[in-house]
């Protein structure tokens, strides 16, 4: 434990908490001050000056990673009829109807991304409450409910990620690992960046993009300059 808080005392030290950095050395001096033995993840967090508590300021979608998120993604398909071979030729890990549905009521949860087609939203119905709270149901604009399964699937497993507003205006968007190239990190960002901008909602007032600070699973905050941010759309 000594060893570990020692690392983490050497790490925060590298970071200035008063000076706001680049984008560019942000990453790489987040990337330095990863500590952890894992292949830790990189996260970016948002402070917007919206409301979430009026639908107009709710900023929510989902956008496919440049390169990639690191991680492997779980994707359930429940549709019928040909949409299931073409969910299970795109690489869906479990397809099926109502088999699925009842799997999932008894306790089943072993997936990341859950896609349907509109012909079985009704059915789905069931579990809305199950997979609801946990973020895992599908919404046509997420692009989880869908006609075309073979491009939702494609997408989720190449690392698409969805982000929503928290209740505080915070939206906190997964990014890339440790591993990762500095190149596919900026990569990765400036698309996100890119997607918050341009969601500005039209009857947000004052600053928009009040703060944003990047940080690995166990590192230290970095906080990036808001102006050069702001100006990725």
């Amino acid at each position: 434990m000594k060893k570990i808080n020692s690392k983490r005392k050497e790490a925060f030290a590298k970071v200035d908490s008063n000076k706001v950095y680049s984008v560019k050395d942000g990453i790489a001096l987040a990337k330095d001050a990863a500590f952890a033995k894992f292949d830790e993840t990189f996260d970016v967090a948002f402070r917007l000056g919206v409301d979430p508590r009026h639908a107009d300021q709710m900023i929510r979608g989902a956008i496919v990673m440049p390169a990639g998120t690191g991680k492997k993604v779980n994707v359930v398909v429940i549709t019928s009829g040909e949409n299931i071979s073409k969910a299970e030729a795109a690489g869906a890990d479990l397809v099926g109807g109502d088999d699925i549905i009842q799997k999932i009521q008894g306790g089943w949860m072993d997936f990341d991304r859950v896609i349907a087609t509109p012909d079985m939203m009704g059915k789905i119905g069931r579990i809305a409450r199950i997979l609801g709270p946990r973020g895992l149901m599908p919404n046509p604009k997420l692009g989880t409910v869908t006609t075309d399964v073979e491009k939702a699937v494609s997408e989720q497993k190449a690392g698409k990620v969805e982000y929503r507003t928290e209740k505080t205006g915070i939206v906190h968007v997964p990014f890339g690992k440790k591993s990762f190239e500095d190149a596919a990190l900026m990569d990765n960002f400036k698309a996100i960046a890119s997607a918050i901008v341009r969601a500005k909602p039209a009857s947000a007032k004052g600053t928009y993009i009040k703060s944003v600070t990047i940080s690995t699973s166990m590192g230290p905050g970095v906080k990036l300059d808001t102006f050069e941010v702001s100006s990725i759309g």
